[in-house]
């Protein structure tokens, strides 16, 4: 069965969007050097493999898995190497492809906004890391400064308070029943917990995305901005992406 993005020009996505690519490289790689040791891991919902150079070298064996077929077979193209295996499956059937704790680090980046129940992807990812693995993830921060300040003109006072997710999946999403959620930083903290990780780091990510202030300046310039914005805004979560480093205990 074709997965969504097997009719979605992907690829084409991240064109002009150099800042927001490098900004969420800067996250993974501050995060990768927390982790002391790392044998395995496994990118869940690697795409095309965008991101897959700024965590490869760290890892003896890589695994990149993807719904899309079409997406993995890019990735395959880019990625050869006895190191590096695929998987073309959904994050749900995971464990019927790999061994439970087996996994030193799982990472998790622009997947969580279009899954339905979070609760379960959590429980998938928690049986395949080893005990003391890591877990980056990513998610589409509800609570971002945007939409805060426009919330606020609407006249609800209180939406930073809301902890349920805000769907903000448009007319072609919904045609092609993909979710697009955006969902509050207490909500996935708190799940993180229950599933027993501890949150070692948080990064607020792509903090000066503008059209405007891409427009005027350069993305040397707004990488310069993200690289000290990253950590002083994670304390009040206002980035429009958050990442969590958290630790299996």
């Amino acid at each position: 069965m074709p997965a969504a993005y097997d009719t979605y020009d992907y690829p084409s996505y991240w064109e002009g969007r150099e800042y927001e690519h490098c900004a969420e490289i800067l996250a993974i790689k501050s995060f990768l050097k927390k982790i002391p040791k790392i044998d395995s891991i496994l990118e869940i919902g690697t795409g095309y493999g965008r991101l897959t150079p700024s965590y490869i070298y760290r890892g003896k064996r890589v695994i990149l898995s993807d719904p899309s077929g079409k997406l993995l077979k890019i990735a395959r193209s880019s990625f050869k190497g006895k190191k590096v295996k695929f998987i073309h499956s959904c994050l749900e059937n995971l464990p019927t492809k790999l061994k439970s704790k087996s996994i030193d680090l799982a990472i998790l980046v622009r997947v969580l906004h279009h899954i339905e129940n979070p609760d379960e992807a959590f429980s998938v990812i928690k049986k395949l890391i080893k005990k003391n693995g890591y877990f980056i993830v990513e998610f589409a921060n509800k609570r971002h400064l945007k939409a805060i300040i426009s919330e606020f003109f609407h006249g609800n006072f209180t939406f930073w308070l809301d902890i349920f997710p805000k769907d903000v999946s448009g007319k072609k999403a919904k045609k092609s029943n993909i979710p697009f959620k955006n969902y509050h930083p207490d909500t996935i903290r708190e799940m993180l917990e229950k599933f027993g990780f501890t949150i070692l780091e948080e990064r607020s990510v792509s903090n000066v995305r503008s059209p405007f202030l891409k427009k005027y300046l350069s993305k040397e310039t707004l990488l310069f901005l993200e690289k000290y914005l990253q950590r002083l805004l994670a304390k009040i979560s206002l980035g429009p992406s958050i990442f969590i480093l958290a630790k299996k205990q």
